[in-house]
């Protein structure tokens, strides 16, 4: 049987928000960016796509 992952959602607080858009202007990978704020690369697409940010190196 497959092993169950504990997914509980993680809200983004303001300081989180506020390293994504540094993040963005700096247009770090989102791989790396995803390791350094423990998210997923998908939640951190999704997230800066709401606030109107591009992420990554490809605008």
């Amino acid at each position: 049987m497959a092993k169950k992952t504990n997914s509980k959602r993680k809200e983004y607080t303001k300081e989180d928000v506020k390293l994504l858009k540094a993040h963005s202007k700096a247009r770090t990978p989102v791989a790396k960016l995803s390791k350094l704020m423990k998210r997923s690369e998908g939640s951190l697409r999704q997230k800066a796509r709401s606030l109107g940010v591009g992420l990554g190196h490809q605008r």
